[in-house]
């Protein structure tokens, strides 16, 4: 049974446990562990590696990452997948709406980029109430992974729940031909719940029988015991149920936390190499993200013998034309020349053409272009390119708000498309650079004070007032 986990580091000169099925936020409505909590817990806790699993998506991946380096861990990007129980494809009543679970963890950059595709394709294929993958596709994309058996969610814990050793030991080996012997493990947990204690000698005779070592796991959906109770209401939340309601969905107990090594060791003491093998894992997995470079993609065509930034000089000075005329001042030319140079310098030219393009072509193709708002607007380059329509000499904007030698970041020029007409945008952009160099971003909803009280108030039958 789990405890509080300790504030202090483990056991001194004991071996170290590392935890690799953890949920954060971004497990919308199930996970209740900021990243920042969730790495912090594990750096008291002397534990040298962590990975973030949650459910369907890699929304956090990036921003754990970084937060486990800043931390001195070891970052291990993986995600709980949903495996449909036939084909990806199928999508017909009960029978494909309740998928297995599968851990699946990045070893290395191609184990990353293939998890990336699986994520992906997992929406855009296999979305059936929730985002699928099936053995096909996983088979396709295994390179470079590590898999683990799950919880009783998965499929080999069903076939035990189900008492079919056979079909659970034939689970375990279609994993070992997909992802190698030293690729596929096999998860214990302990929660202090019936069905888990029901299969652990289950998971034990399939080791005996395939040589497939054990890995104890703890199912952290929250940071200490003592978030169980938030935790609950969250689930509370996401299922639209009251908390008095006896037949909702809820986790059995407060079990689901952050533990301590030593916990962890006493609770698996019995299996082995079950805690070593964590250490194991995190030892196959050394994936280090390229981060904080640029991608653009090549704009073209440039003219022979130019470029990018020469190019960009030229439309500059015919755009210079366009927007004075005659009157051309010495503080136009100057502050032009300023902001060319600093472009150049940055890298940035590329980029000032792709927009100056996008936004010739939707204004060529009748789609009502707006005028720039943000700091864009107080490029004098911008306005000469009619990305912008705000002369910023004449309000005097000032160029550094937008891009500065000092401060390399890249540039965010908002644009304003008419809604009727956005997608002709999109499809240009598309056909361009390829569909798959093009992706619309999202944001993540947060519960603000107003909606926190009136969302818990329901779960727990308070009235608003």
């Amino acid at each position: 049974m789990a405890s509080t986990p300790t504030t202090g580091a483990d056991d001194a000169g004991s071996e170290p446990f590392v935890h690799l099925h953890t949920h954060t936020e971004y497990s919308l409505l199930d996970g209740a562990s900021r990243i920042a909590d969730l790495v912090g817990t594990a750096k008291r806790l002397g534990q040298p590696a962590l990975a973030i699993t949650d459910h369907g998506a890699l929304y956090g991946a990036v921003k754990f990452y970084t937060s486990a380096k800043a931390a001195g861990i070891k970052p291990i990007i993986g995600c709980e997948m949903y495996m449909a129980p036939r084909s990806r494809h199928d999508k017909e009543g009960r029978t494909d709406r309740d998928p297995n679970h599968l851990i699946l963890l990045a070893r290395n950059e191609t184990g990353y980029r293939n998890l990336i595709q699986l994520v992906s394709k997992s929406h855009l294929e296999g979305y059936y109430y929730k985002p699928r993958i099936d053995k096909e596709l996983m088979a396709e994309h295994a390179e470079g992974l590590i898999c683990l058996s799950a919880c009783i969610g998965g499929e080999l814990p069903q076939a035990l729940l189900a008492g079919d050793m056979d079909a659970a030991e034939g689970v375990a080996r279609q994993h070992m031909e997909i992802f190698g012997t030293d690729g596929y493990f096999l998860e214990i947990m302990d929660h202090g719940i019936a069905e888990e204690e029901a299969i652990r000698g289950g998971l034990l005779e399939i080791a005996r029988r395939t040589g497939l070592p054990l890995v104890a796991t703890n199912d952290a959906h929250y940071i200490g015991v003592d978030d169980a109770e938030a935790h609950d209401i969250l689930l509370c939340i996401q299922t639209q149920a009251r908390r008095d309601d006896e037949r909702r969905f809820r986790f059995a107990g407060p079990h689901f936390s952050v533990t301590s090594g030593a916990e962890m060791r006493d609770r698996f003491a019995q299996y082995g190499d079950a805690v070593r093998n964590t250490l194991a894992v995190a030892d196959l997995c050394d994936l280090e993200l390229k981060l904080g470079g640029n991608l653009l993609p090549t704009y073209s065509p440039i003219p022979p013998g130019e470029t990018p930034a020469s190019y960009l000089r030229e439309l500059c000075e015919v755009g210079l034309r366009e927007r004075y005329g005659d009157g051309i001042t010495t503080e136009a030319r100057e502050r032009l020349a300023m902001e060319l140079d600093v472009i150049e310098t940055t890298g940035f030219a590329p980029y000032f053409l792709i927009v100056w393009d996008l936004i010739r072509a939707a204004r060529a193709d009748g789609v009502v272009v707006g005028p720039g708002r943000g700091s864009s607007a107080g490029s004098l380059v911008a306005y000469v390119l009619h990305i912008t329509n705000i002369c910023p000499l004449r309000y005097g904007l000032i160029f550094e708000r937008f891009l500065n030698r000092e401060r390399v970041e890249m540039p965010d020029i908002d644009i304003d498309f008419d809604d009727r007409r956005r997608d002709r945008v999109l499809q240009y952009v598309q056909k361009k650079y390829g569909e798959d160099h093009v992706a619309q971003i999202i944001t993540f909803g947060t519960m603000a004070a107003r909606a926190a009280i009136r969302d818990v108030g329901r779960v727990l039958n308070v009235p608003l007032p």
